[in-house]
């Protein structure tokens, strides 16, 4: 996973009147915390903060007047209604050492158009390498039947990641369709049938 670079500024003023004054000034408020040392408070860029939290699990490098540090975020608060941040808490990381996050789980293909794909979850909590953090991981249910139950110990992991949530948690599952589901999908298959044998008769 590449860095992104954001410029840190120290943060004397604290409080919410100092925090409303941050975000009128397109900042960001943020406390950097780990490793045993007391927390530091600072200011970050509004607009790159936003861009940056896009991608899950950003490895964020900080620089500025006494600040060169990585860092994962671990905490962001975000405007309710119009959706910017708030302020965020960074985890302080060094290259090599291992932490626990979230990446996304995803599907590709299509499961047996006599099943519906229930997915239970989209997220799985995994240990890797701070600076090798994987972007996610993909189940194939291509082809899967009813019946089918993928759970977390059947992922196929990104190398260097292990599994931290529980083996037997339910990713996702191949469930009946609904009966209206189910009649509507042979009405449309009828339909394409008739619609060739017409053809056919027509020629």
């Amino acid at each position: 996973m590449s860095e992104v670079r954001i410029a840190a500024e120290p943060r004397t003023a604290f409080g919410k009147g100092a925090a409303r004054k941050i975000r009128r000034e397109d900042k960001v408020p943020a406390v950097l915390y780990g490793h045993g040392i007391d927390p530091k408070h600072l200011t970050l860029p509004g607009h790159e903060v936003l861009l940056a939290l896009r991608t899950p699990n950003v490895l964020i490098r900080l620089k500025g007047e006494g600040v060169d540090e990585l860092a994962l975020p671990k905490g962001v608060q975000r405007d309710p209604i119009k959706g910017f941040v708030e302020h965020v808490d960074l985890l302080l990381v060094r290259s090599g050492e291992k932490v626990t996050v979230e990446i996304p789980v995803t599907t590709v293909g299509d499961v047996n158009p006599e099943g519906l794909l229930d997915q239970q979850l989209v997220s799985i909590g995994v240990e890797a390498e701070a600076t090798h953090i994987p972007t996610g991981v993909e189940v194939d249910v291509e082809g899967l039947t009813v019946g089918t139950v993928v759970t977390a110990a059947d992922l196929r992991l990104p190398q260097g990641s292990t599994l931290t949530a529980d083996p037997e948690t339910v990713i996702l599952q191949v469930i009946n369709k609904p009966i209206e589901a189910a009649e509507e999908t042979e009405e449309a298959a009828e339909g394409a049938a008739e619609g060739e044998t017409a053809q056919a008769d027509s020629e």
